[in-house]
């Protein structure tokens, strides 16, 4: 049994798609979370090329070192909170992540902006502001009730934060249907 670690999984389809390419080319995967499979084969050096070129074409990426590894593991865990579990923390971000990353906060946060050249709190924001994109867009819910799924203190903070981040107010942006949101692996 072998684990491999993949940079951009980003979504459930993201998993589909890694486990159907494993599967063409004759792996067995035993699991497929984000950014992490575990295989049943042992040893799969005699694939690893073919497998980087398949990963890179989808826009993934094997990643072999301990650090890149820690960093994607940051991201998958901010990304799965804001985007599949609705921001449902019910302790602050540096507990979330140290508990389950079994790493203290200060140094996962020196070691991500080190490489990322931007602060964990900073992603996690920009993820927030692209969910509450995401939802402006689909005219579902007020805004008020997107502050409250993604656990902003108010609706004056959910939108202070918005414009720092887009230029745009909240309202402003839901009448610019031409503006794009950016994919949440380029953030």
């Amino acid at each position: 049994m072998m684990k491999l670690y993949i940079k951009n999984m980003v979504c459930r389809r993201c998993e589909i798609v890694v486990k159907s390419e494993l599967a063409k080319l004759g792996l067995h995967p035993l699991s497929v979370n984000l950014g992490e499979v575990e295989l049943e084969e042992d040893n799969i050096k005699y694939l690893k090329n073919e497998l980087n070129a398949v990963l890179n074409s989808f826009g993934f990426e094997l990643i072999d070192d301990k650090n890149s590894r820690l960093i994607e593991r940051v991201k998958t865990l901010i990304i799965d909170l804001i985007h599949q579990k609705n921001n449902d923390l019910h302790i602050n971000l540096s507990s979330y992540l140290s508990q389950n990353l079994k790493h203290d906060y200060n140094s996962l946060s020196s070691l991500f902006s080190s490489f990322e050249q931007i602060t964990i709190e900073h992603f996690f924001i920009k993820q927030k502001i692209e969910k509450v994109k995401e939802l402006l867009m689909y005219e579902e819910m007020t805004l008020s009730q997107i502050a409250d799924q993604l656990n902003y203190s108010s609706v004056a903070y959910l939108s202070n934060q918005f414009k720092k981040e887009t230029g745009f107010t909240p309202s402003n942006f839901k009448r610019l249907k031409t503006i794009k949101r950016n994919g949440i692996d380029r953030i």
